[in-house]
């Protein structure tokens, strides 16, 4: 049973799946083959664990549904693991040091590595899904420590990503080297692309939020979809062209940075 789709036995057709994982390079979910995963802590959920380390990854990515009044009262993250929380639909209360922040659709919190995340469903018994992030932080020398962030991407300005005006860019995090990651939700429009394709030491953990895309991983053109969970790995060639007729390709993503590599 695919969870995400609630189809339950045989298919009518053959068995086949646009998924694909290369560990340590790309990969691609498609919601039709996520499974459940029951993870101490999380109460009235399901959630599947997606990029990880057994994948190649340094950090973790879940998708998370929260039904009724589900959520994680035991604590997320801490202990030097940072976390991040974004809503992709719904309403939760996250609470994080004793504050309470509500967040909506396109809501978000960052909490530093010395403090834990926890959050209840409060979406008058709806269900809610969020995209949701954890990774050890890397201490560095004279930069600070990073603080508690939260907002909603509704209120963030869409900037020209570099130089192209039909590509956009949203930074949900300051641009502050005492974070040694950060999110950013990147927007095609109908035939736009980047510029170039990257290859970068940067990993990245991408979920499709609109529309369509073909993207080359490591030199292999991939359809994507809404609701797809994209993984790149270190040096993986990537890039995009968004396809389809009126709606822009969005996915929100993570990216190390502001750090060297340790040997």
């Amino acid at each position: 049973m695919g969870y995400l789709n609630h189809q339950q036995g045989y298919r009518e057709g053959l068995l086949e799946t646009r998924s694909i994982v290369k560990n340590g390079a790309f990969a691609v979910l498609t919601p039709d083959g996520l499974v459940n995963n029951v993870v101490p802590g999380f109460d009235d959920c399901d959630m599947s664990i997606l990029g990880s380390p057994r994948m190649g990854a340094r950090f973790v990515d879940y998708l998370v549904t929260v039904k009724n009044q589900g959520g994680n009262t035991q604590g997320f993250g801490g202990n030097g693991v940072q976390t991040f929380m974004y809503v992709v639909y719904g309403n939760v209360t996250a609470t994080v040091d004793g504050q309470s922040y509500e967040l909506a659709e396109g809501g978000y919190v960052y909490v530093p590595p010395h403090l834990e995340l926890t959050f209840v469903n409060n979406n008058n018994g709806e269900d809610s899904r969020l995209f949701l992030y954890k990774k050890r932080y890397q201490e560095a020398e004279g930069v600070g420590k990073p603080e508690i962030v939260t907002g909603n991407v509704n209120d963030i300005q869409q900037k020209a990503y570099e130089g192209m005006d039909e590509v956009l860019v949203q930074d949900l995090l300051p641009a502050d080297i005492a974070y040694d990651m950060n999110f950013h939700i990147l927007s095609f429009k109908p035939g736009a692309s980047h510029g170039y394709i990257e290859t970068h030491v940067q990993e990245h953990g991408a979920y499709v939020l609109s529309g369509r895309g073909m993207y080359n991983l490591d030199n292999n053109w991939m359809p994507v979809d809404k609701g797809d969970y994209i993984f790149m790995g270190a040096y993986a060639l990537q890039a995009t062209y968004a396809v389809g007729l009126d709606e822009s390709f969005s996915y929100i993503y993570s990216k190390d940075a502001n750090r060297d590599i340790e040997i």
